[in-house]
């Protein structure tokens, strides 16, 4: 090193001022360069940062979205086709609308009727002919009784007579013809009065669909509630073919309303009948609404790989605050747990480096980690393990490892037990970098360079 700068001192003798600078500055640079190394390493230093376990309440739900509808909806549609002439009045005397309140048999609207009025006027004069049929019929029947006597009397003293000279065989058989006639015409009579009556019956059919086709152009509410959707107006037509066209939607009950809620396939298992469910609406943000799940869907739906349950949730809306289709956000109460101790997830998810672990328990940590990927496990062990959960607590420059059964959580906070766990003990959450006695960024976040981290 020595004859390094002697060297060094030589050449720049020997050199112009310009070329002593371009020689000096590179090793002036380098010099502050590991100075400055040196006092930064000297200066920096790690802390740990701590949180205390605390004493309290908590509430472990699980959320999820959902659509408020109404129990239950009738769907009032057209049974014939026509042009909407109308519509009818609510109970108020308005005309029906969306909102409105009706009553059973409330006339929700008209249809033209004009041709299937025609319809039943020309099945009532087809009866009325069908019923004249009959009476001629019964009266051809009576002439065809009173043919029947005279030829059966004829025959009779045709008998008595017999073929002599009294009475020529061609008369005598004529009188046998006649009276066999009789009897065939009076059956033939018979039948003709059985087929006038069942004409009767057939018209009077048809008059009974034609009368039903046109009450079938007023629509009346089958049932008592409130309108939630008209789908037509004035003037149009509706066309009533496969299937009925949809005129109006309407809600029986509006004080009794039901959240679904989509749940994922990962939670599904914790939600069940009678759950105790809480949930808030956009048009309401300072309430929070009550129900109770009534029923969990069995037909699941696949949307990009996510697999959801539909959850039905019951609510009393009394008050009518709420109103169909409202979108829900909503918490199931999963567990609730009362003056317990409770540890931030963060600190259960922190893991010191080796380094950083107390001497005594490095031994344990390394054996740990060397166990392999492969090894069997049972169920009921797998589940201890979840279970289970580290706390690191300082001691001295290092950390130490109590080993904690973990309970529900609620997102934040998690219920932890262990023997001589006490609230206020503090529990690591993450390092600090320390320049000069002025704390730095927080180790834990990604976001922060840790490049003279000693491991």
């Amino acid at each position: 090193m020595r004859n390094f700068f002697h060297n060094l001192l030589l050449n720049l003798k020997e050199r112009s001022l310009k070329q002593r600078l371009i020689l000096i500055l590179p090793v002036l640079l380098v010099l502050v360069l590991i100075l400055w190394f040196l006092h930064d390493n000297h200066q920096s230093s790690t802390t740990f940062r701590t949180v205390p376990v605390t004493r309290g309440d908590l509430l472990a739900t699980i959320s999820a979205t959902g659509t408020v509808e109404p129990e239950e909806v009738v769907d009032i549609g057209a049974q014939v086709a026509g042009k909407i002439v109308s519509f009818g009045k609510d109970k108020d005397g308005k005309t029906v609308d969306y909102g409105s309140r009706v009553e059973a048999g409330t006339v929700l609207a008209k249809i033209d009727d004009a041709l299937y009025a025609a319809d039943v006027s020309q099945t009532k004069a087809a009866l009325a002919q069908a019923k004249a049929n009959v009476q001629r019929a019964e009266a051809d029947l009576g002439q065809l009784k009173a043919k029947l006597y005279q030829a059966e009397r004829d025959w009779m003293r045709a008998q008595k007579l017999g073929p002599s000279d009294a009475l020529s065989q061609s008369d005598y058989d004529a009188a046998l013809s006649a009276f066999e006639v009789a009897k065939a015409n009076l059956n033939v009579g018979k039948a003709a009065v059985i087929q006038a009556k069942d004409a009767v019956g057939q018209a009077a059919a048809t008059l009974r669909r034609a009368s039903q086709n046109l009450e079938y152009c007023t629509i009346k509410s089958p049932v008592k509630g409130v309108i939630i959707d008209r789908r037509v107006n004035i003037g149009q037509t509706v066309v009533a073919s496969l299937n009925a066209p949809s005129l109006f939607l309407l809600a029986k009950d509006l004080k009794r309303l039901q959240v679904w809620a989509s749940v994922n396939e990962a939670d599904i298992g914790n939600i069940h009948p009678g759950q105790p469910v809480n949930f808030t609406v956009d048009a309401y943000p300072g309430i929070t609404f009550q129900g109770e799940v009534s029923k969990v869907r069995l037909n699941a739906t696949m949307t990009q790989n996510v697999v959801t349950y539909t959850v039905e949730v019951s609510t009393d809306n009394s008050d009518g605050k709420l109103i169909p289709y409202l979108t829900a956000n909503l918490r199931f109460l999963v567990a609730e747990k009362k003056n317990v101790l409770l540890a931030p997830n963060a600190a259960l998810r922190w893991t010191p480096l080796p380094n950083q672990i107390d001497p005594e328990f490095r031994g344990a940590f390394k054996k740990k980690e060397g166990r392999k990927p492969g090894s069997q496990k049972t169920a009921s062990k797998k589940k201890r393990e979840q279970a289970a959960g580290t706390l690191w607590v300082l001691h001295s420059d290092y950390v130490r490892p109590l080993k904690v059964r973990r309970g529900p959580t609620d997102g934040s906070m998690t219920v932890v037990e262990a023997p001589g766990l006490k609230e206020g003990i503090q529990v690591v959450v993450g390092e600090r970098q320390q320049n000069n006695g002025n704390e730095g960024a927080d180790s834990s976040s990604p976001f922060t360079p840790q490049f003279f981290r000693k491991k």
